[in-house]
């Protein structure tokens, strides 16, 4: 069997999955500075919640890739300086992001974030990266939910067409 024997953490990352890695800490270094801007625009609470949770997630999840990248003798994407916190009070009208564009904007992300992941793990040959966006992918799905459900509460959410009877 070679190199690919044994321990998963032993195995060399294949460039798919550097590759892999490497932009998912890049795309969340981005969303993690849309997103306290974000912060700044929002005025409903609960969507502050959840953009502050999805930054934590994200920050998470780049500890440990980054980890596993570095582990590897790789260097990491850059990232942003941490946005300075403002009141939404203090954007003029005009200028701020409102609410239902914020969250649209999100579970935008969250279905890119989904296909990301399986991407990433589709690609896999070590067991432990591929665990690792399997959590990711987990972790997405549920935060997506709980972004439907407020969408949904709060009357965010534009639906197409619905179906309701065939015609005769």
């Amino acid at each position: 069997m070679g190199i690919l024997n044994g321990n998963p953490k032993d195995e060399p990352l294949h460039y798919g999955e550097v590759i892999g890695a490497w932009a998912f800490i890049g795309a969340n270094n981005g969303l993690i500075s849309a997103y306290e801007a974000f912060v700044n625009h929002a005025g409903d609470k609960d969507l502050i919640e959840l953009l502050e949770e999805a930054v934590k997630m994200m920050q998470s999840e780049n500890k440990q890739l980054e980890k596993v990248l570095k582990e590897n003798g790789l260097a990491l994407p850059p990232s942003l300086p941490e946005r300075p916190k403002a009141k939404a009070e203090d954007i003029p009208v005009g200028a701020r992001f409102m609410d239902p564009e914020i969250s649209g904007a999100v579970s935008i992300n969250v279905g890119q974030g989904l296909v990301s992941c399986s991407e990433v793990m589709g690609q896999c040959l070590r067991e432990d990266v591929a665990m690792m966006f399997s959590k990711f992918h987990a972790d997405r799905m549920l935060f997506g939910f709980k972004l439907l459900n407020l969408n949904k509460a709060k009357g965010w959410i534009i639906p197409p067409p619905l179906h309701k009877n065939s015609p005769s």
